[in-house]
């Protein structure tokens, strides 16, 4: 009962899902118990991919016989997989909130707009979005999409297994930043305040545990190069945000937590697509 509180509490504060009412009673409420949801964060990735895979799968057959599909190589699937991955994208950033791109974004604006430590993590707080972030969202959120589309135009199988597998994958990452890396910054009035204390090796070890199913079930779904090729390319994108960040803020804040997480999850998505090219 007590892993069922903390997996809500991650819920409640990772998503948009209400977590109200008696049920929010039931649930409570501490710092502590928000650190330690934290190592479900993986498990919140499983609500996401799930909406993804949903909003994908019902977009993608539900276009996939329509008059547009008539005389096109593939049979139009290129155009029904680009709307589906607009829509999936749609869905998971309504989802969440916007969280992580927030994240990104003021990240973006705080490493791009200066090479100042201090003066980065001021522009990290300011809640206005730059020239640096607008241009980081915009191409994500493109590349995310066409990634998406480029796997989809090969099967509806390779993108929802890549929407799978990378939303979960890419929240055990954030959790590697807090585990090797400081906090920086005011923590007192940071987003990233119950996340600021090291996560524990078994908090670790839990947040590894939600991850084995969905990426079993990629494997089972595609194949071991596809799995192999996705996994790697998240692990490097992620583990170069945590080396700038360890070279430009000497540790990590909320915001940089939220970027691993985007860069991740785009991470997958390429290795997965670069799998199936050379297959």
């Amino acid at each position: 009962m007590q892993a069922l509180r903390h997996y809500l509490l991650a819920v409640q504060f990772f998503t948009r899902i209400p977590i109200t009412g008696p049920l929010a009673q039931w649930v409570g409420y501490s710092p502590a118990m928000l650190r330690a949801s934290a190592a479900h964060f993986p498990g919140v990735g499983w609500l996401v991919a799930a909406m993804a895979v949903a909003v994908y799968a019902a977009l993608f057959t539900g276009l996939a016989q329509g008059p547009w599909s008539q005389g096109m190589p593939g049979g139009g699937s290129a155009l029904v997989a680009a709307v589906a991955a607009v829509g999936c994208t749609l869905a998971t950033v309504l989802l969440t909130g916007g969280f992580h791109e927030d994240g990104l974004a003021d990240v973006a604006d705080g490493l791009g707009g200066s090479y100042e430590r201090e003066r980065a993590l001021n522009i990290m707080k300011d809640s206005r979005i730059g020239a640096f972030g607008a241009m980081a969202l915009v191409l994500a959120l493109l590349a995310k999409c066409c990634l998406l589309a480029l796997l989809g135009s090969h099967s509806l199988g390779a993108a929802l297994a890549a929407l799978c597998g990378g939303h979960v994958l890419s929240r055990l990452w954030p959790l590697c930043v807090v585990r090797c890396l400081p906090h920086v910054g005011d923590t007192a009035q940071s987003k990233s305040k119950p996340l600021a204390d090291q996560i524990t090796t078994g908090a670790l070890l839990v947040a590894v545990l939600w991850c084995f199913l969905p990426l079993g079930a990629v494997w089972a779904s595609q194949s071991a190069t596809f799995l192999i090729a996705g996994s790697i390319a998240s692990a490097c994108a992620a583990l170069a945000m945590a080396q700038w960040f360890a070279r430009r803020l000497q540790g990590f804040t909320g915001d940089c937590l939220g970027a691993t997480q985007q860069t991740g999850e785009l991470g997958f998505y390429l290795g997965a697509a670069l799998a199936l090219a050379w297959a």
